[in-house]
């Protein structure tokens, strides 16, 4: 008996193993069948309470997660993209949702009859699905329909994991241990205490009721037994939630908790009105004994009221929220918004990279500004101007160092191609963006040396400055506006007009040679020229790379030079009739 007994609670882990497993193969295919955006629905179209809260459970019943949904929430809120009173609907939505499992798995009830109904049975259904899963997976290139074959895999390995649960359960049916141990649990308290650290162990509310599900083949689990527990395991599913809060903001903290409260409050609230009526009239069904079905459907019907009672009650968990999570005293300032990347969305590559768009973007805006800035100082120098150069470049070195550590990690996750090749863009132009403010800095030291040393140019070279900064000042604007805006036809405009730049540079560098010669110019006004003419000079270079970087995003390969050499060897028609614009436009 006692080999027996621990082959039962081997394949009873084991099918625990299994299930868990299956569970997230099949959300995770889900979520790439869906493009990976579910995560941007739920974050762009949660206007109202009430879209909220119907995004959370939608978002929630194909991610068959309450917690993912709630920590992605968190996340939210942490990185100031969402208020808590935001948060809170999308929450509760994320709690019904979750109830979509239990129905999933009911369909592991499906049983032989005999003839041409095993086709229907589990067992059959569950070898058809893994083979058409194994086969779309190995043999098919196509990305969705490898997805396709996860969520198939997934969805197989659950319902076997399901059926080796109830396998390892079922002599537990003639156990009387296990049946008063089980009976106890009709004990409300007991009931939810035990389905609370039961689910604050397993960290999951889908799993731990299909467990409750497994259980309930047995035969010996009637209504007056499943509900507390089924009330316990709401209250567990907040754990994993209040852990993904360690480190967050106050608001991300009060986020978390949104979750516990919504939890407690409903299961005490639902508990005493249920006890109450029952202990006056003695519900009929509280004897019924249970199946998946059932265990679904009461699953799902106490989530439905618990929810639909809180949603007007929003703004009262909030207070409720702020009480438990004051706000602390004495808070350190918080770096701007822009440079906060929220780490709990690595998990969620749509919104990593949205994040990361919005950085990238700041960053692009505040480098232009930056060297714009700088280019003002050589006619008005001030000191309060040249330190805010240099602030504005350690912010930008900040943007560099944090978008690029966060973007590698991106890199590990599992991205779609569209995703692989947004990510390889930012990477390829965080670090041009970054250069361009270190020429801001640099043009800033030069006019602060002219502002020192009292160095005035003469008029012809003056002109020329001019004209050179007008044509840098386009590039930049144009590289910066095609970069934001995925704009083609802007990317297009600047490699035509790097290379007048280009030209620019050299014939001001053989005039400033004849200046020489004649006397006009000294040494060191020379030296300052030359400094600023290479510094706009890189700065065109890096407006160049940044536009490569827009045309070739779809391409695997980044090959600058390749592309480059190409262009200029087809000088096809768009490219001269650019060049030709910009060469009447900038010209001494």
């Amino acid at each position: 008996m006692l080999g027996v007994g621990i082959s039962n609670v081997i394949s009873l882990f084991s099918g625990i193993a299994l299930f868990l497993f299956g569970m997230a193969l099949m959300g995770d295919g889900l979520k790439q069948v869906a493009g990976n955006k579910l995560e941007l629905i739920l974050y762009r179209l949660t206007g109202s309470p009430v879209k909220g809260f119907l995004l959370g459970t939608g978002v929630t019943a194909v991610i068959q997660s309450s917690s993912a949904t709630s920590v992605m929430v968190v996340g939210f809120v942490n990185s100031g993209m969402m208020k808590v009173r935001q948060s809170i609907s999308i929450v509760l939505g994320a709690i019904l949702g979750t109830s979509i499992t239990g129905w999933i798995i009911c369909l592991s009830d499906i049983g032989s009859t005999g003839g041409w109904m095993d086709l229907f049975s589990t067992a059959t259904l569950t070898g058809v699905i893994s083979v058409i899963g194994i086969v779309l997976r190995m043999a098919s290139k196509d990305p969705a329909k490898k997805h396709i074959g996860d969520i198939l895999m997934g969805f197989a390995v659950l319902m076997f994991g399901m059926s080796t649960m109830s396998a390892a359960v079922s002599p537990l049916r003639e156990d009387p241990t296990f049946i008063r141990i089980l009976t106890s649990f009709s004990n409300p308290f007991l009931g939810i205490l035990f389905g609370t650290l039961f689910t604050c162990v397993l960290q999951s509310a889908s799993a731990a009721v299909g467990i409750l599900q497994a259980l309930a083949s047995t035969g010996i689990i009637d209504f007056s037994i499943a509900l507390p527990i089924i009330m316990g395991i709401a209250i567990g599913a907040a754990m994993p939630v209040l852990l993904s809060a360690i480190g967050a903001s106050v608001d991300g903290k009060r986020t978390a908790m949104v979750y516990l409260v919504a939890e407690v409050t409903g299961v005490i609230f639902f508990a005493a009105i249920y006890y109450c009526f029952d202990a006056l009239i003695r519900f009929p069904f509280a004897d019924r004994i249970m199946t998946s079905v059932s265990i679904a459907f009461a699953n799902t019907v106490f989530r439905f009221i618990k929810v639909v009672a809180l949603l007007p009650f929003t703004r009262q968990i909030e207070k409720v929220v702020d009480l438990l999570v004051p706000d602390k005293p004495q808070q350190k300032p918080v770096e701007p918004e822009a440079v906060r990347l929220e780490e709990r969305f690595i998990q969620h590559p749509a919104l990593a990279i949205e994040q990361s768009r919005l950085v990238t973007d700041s960053m692009a805006e505040k480098a232009r500004g930056n060297l714009l800035h700088a280019m003002g100082l050589r006619g008005a120098y001030s000191d309060k101007g040249y330190e805010q150069v240099d602030e504005t470049e350690q912010l930008i070195d900040r943007y560099e160092d944090k978008l690029g550590t966060y973007l590698m990690k991106l890199t590990a996750r599992s991205l779609s191609p569209e995703q692989t090749e947004e990510v390889a863009k930012y990477l390829h132009t965080i670090s041009d963006f970054e250069r361009i403010s270190d020429h801001a800095c640099n043009v800033a030291d030069v006019c602060q040396e002219i502002d020192e040393k009292k160095i005035e140019f003469s008029s012809s070279a003056l002109h020329e400055l001019e004209v050179l900064e007008g044509a840098v000042m386009e590039i930049l604007a144009i590289s910066v506006d095609a970069f934001i805006e995925g704009n083609l036809q802007l990317a297009a405009r600047v490699e035509p007009l790097e290379e007048i730049i280009d030209g620019l540079c050299d014939e001001m560098k053989s005039h400033h040679v004849d200046r020489l010669q004649q006397g006009v110019c000294t040494l060191n006004q020379g030296f300052v020229f030359n400094d600023l003419l290479t510094n706009y000079e890189r700065v065109a270079d890096h407006c160049s790379n940044i536009a490569v970087a827009v045309i070739e995003v779809e391409s695997d390969s980044f090959d600058t030079h390749e592309y480059l050499n190409s262009v200029k060897a087809m000088k096809d028609a768009s490219f001269a009739r650019y060049y030709d614009e910009y060469k009447k436009k900038y010209t001494f």
